[in-house]
């Protein structure tokens, strides 16, 4: 396959030159994780992160990337436990109002006009709008550090899923419909999103 005769080459601690970084924008479009979670002493909180992902199948892991440390992961290192809510199209307004920077008091479900509802397992309330929920346990949790081991001002935070709740119009004969979920994906710019596109199905070879 040929390769295109010009690139654009930088090094990242020289910066990129552009008008804006592309890092995000490459790793990308990336689900967002909506983390809900209540402090020491039940105050609840929800905020999305654009550093999400799920990372393991059995037990089934998902993780989050914290630049800062804020209220969300003090809360699950406090607690030991929060709930992943997809974030949809339809909640978009919302799932942006929950991530106002607010003091620890202030609740985001309030603030975003969304309802928190009871889990089954943890302590953590679920958005009952959100047509789907993980409920889940902390597994791990660390700083973050460069290749030279100087830490980075970045936190991860892993959770094993115990329980899991589904809208079940999103269920078409036992499969679930990503697309007709409407998930919501962050883009790389200051306020970038997307919506899924075309599908295509591939079976892996073997």
């Amino acid at each position: 396959m040929q390769q295109p005769t010009h690139q654009h080459f930088y090094e990242p601690r020289l910066g990129h030159g552009l008008p804006h970084d592309p890092f995000n924008a490459i790793v990308g479009p990336r689900p967002i994780g909506w983390i809900s979670s209540v402090d020491a002493n039940g105050r609840r909180n929800l905020a999305p992160y654009s550093f999400f992902n799920a990372f393991n199948y059995v037990p089934p892991i998902i993780g989050f990337a914290s630049t800062g440390w804020k209220d969300t992961v003090a809360n699950i290192v406090a607690t030991g436990n929060f709930v992943w809510n997809l974030a949809t199209v339809p909640l978009a307004q919302a799932m942006n109002a929950s991530c106002a920077a607010v003091p620890p008091e202030v609740d985001e479900f309030e603030l975003a006009g969304l309802t928190p509802l009871a889990s089954r397992l943890v302590a953590a309330p679920r958005v009952a709008e959100s047509p789907v929920a993980f409920e889940c346990r902390l597994s791990q949790h660390f700083q973050l550090q460069g290749a030279d081991g100087t830490p980075v001002q970045t936190w991860m935070t892993f959770g094993e899923v115990v329980a899991v709740h589904i809208r079940a119009d999103l269920l078409k004969d036992g499969i679930y419909d990503t697309a007709a979920a409407q998930p919501l994906l962050r883009g790389g710019g200051p306020g970038d999103y997307f919506e899924l596109g075309k599908h295509h199905f591939m079976k892996r070879p073997g």
